[in-house]
């Protein structure tokens, strides 16, 4: 009996006997605080329009689009003379966000760090300006993903979730990466059967499959109705790798969800990308859309990690052209607001 505690520990190591426990892992934050004691920490809603047939482009303006390209594909593009295809582009991607989630943070500062000092031994600015580019892109992962958690961001999720009107939802995550917010949603919502598609078949092998089973999801317990603790091994998770425009499951979900996914897509492109979550919702079901949002902090971001993050078209957002677009092809917006990195709109089918 005691190994079998001993190994349940290892395994699910934070119950609900913890909640209100935040804690720095070498890699992450744990974080089972309730979402409603800061404001920071939880989806705003801003209710900046309340008539979206009134608003208009000429009002609001265009997204700004991120110009810089990582060195990757420049490369790529260069020794194929033409440009990256949008899968490549997104296999690229993947791999190499992936590889920041399995780091040693505090390691990985120290030997960054020794590595630039070593380079002002040098003298050769093409070698200090690079470790002093590794440096600055160690701390603002550190800061951005480990300290604030704004990647995961699971207070500010769990805020935005809660307060659907479904109970044992089927859930469909497009472009679900590792299935993040998925499992978020399963957690407040069990019994949950999740549907996640990526046609990055990397996404369900590494990037979901090496997702640590040891992370703590808040959520409900279905037989209290009081909080739970929720494991990747818990969840119901089917995982498709084929293109969304290959998908025949039919209006048969209660939520569709896309994370950061309508922001890849010209203009041209996004009403057949907002129509891929209105195919597949049942009658009154809700479609989640978030996209990165347009601040300067996110501008930054782009910049300082452009080689791991900048192998695609992007695009950052206000709530409101996020929304317009929404609005535009078909949806009605029932919130809208944003969290740390984020903007947020659950809507349903006009």
């Amino acid at each position: 009996m005691n190994v079998a505690n001993n190994v349940s520990r290892l395994t699910k190591p934070y119950s609900e006997q913890q909640l209100g426990l935040t804690e720095l892992t070498p890699s992450y934050r744990v974080d089972l605080r309730p979402h409603k004691d800061k404001a920071y920490e939880k989806f705003i809603r801003v209710n900046t329009v309340q008539d979206w047939s009134q608003l208009t482009w000429e009002r609001i303006g265009k997204p700004y689009e991120v110009r810089t390209m990582s060195e990757t594909r420049k490369q790529w593009e260069q020794e194929h003379e033409k440009a990256m295809d949008a899968k490549t582009s997104w296999t690229y991607f993947n791999k190499a966000f992936h590889e920041w989630f399995d780091k040693d943070i505090p390691q990985e500062i120290s030997g960054e760090q020794s590595a630039f000092l070593k380079s002002l031994a040098t003298f050769k600015p093409a070698e200090i300006r690079a470790a002093l580019g590794d440096v600055a892109r160690i701390h603002l992962w550190n800061y951005v993903h480990r300290i604030q958690d704004g990647v995961w961001d699971p207070r500010g999720k769990r805020s935005l979730f809660e307060g659907l009107n479904v109970s044992r939802p089927r859930i469909l995550f497009l472009g679900a990466a590792e299935g993040y917010e998925a499992m978020q949603l399963a957690a407040l919502y069990p019994g949950a059967e999740v549907v996640m598609v990526d046609y990055d078949a990397y996404c369900k092998t590494v990037r979901h499959g090496e997702f640590p089973d040891s992370y703590p999801f808040l959520g409900s317990s279905s037989s209290t109705g009081g909080a739970k603790v929720y494991y990747k091994p818990d969840f119901n998770i089917e995982y498709v790798v084929d293109d969304v425009r290959n998908l025949s499951f039919g209006k048969t979900f209660d939520i569709v969800l896309s994370v950061g996914l309508l922001e890849h897509f010209p203009d041209t492109y996004k009403p057949e990308v907002v129509d891929w979550h209105r195919r597949f919702l049942k009658d009154g079901g809700y479609a989640i859309f978030t996209t990165p949002r347009n601040q300067w902090k996110s501008r930054l971001f782009y910049v300082i990690m452009a080689d791991i993050m900048n192998h695609t078209y992007r695009e950052l957002m206000t709530v409101e052209q996020m929304g317009l677009y929404i609005y535009e092809n078909g949806f009605d917006i029932i919130r809208h607001g944003y969290i740390k990195a984020h903007n947020a709109v659950i809507a349903q089918v006009r």
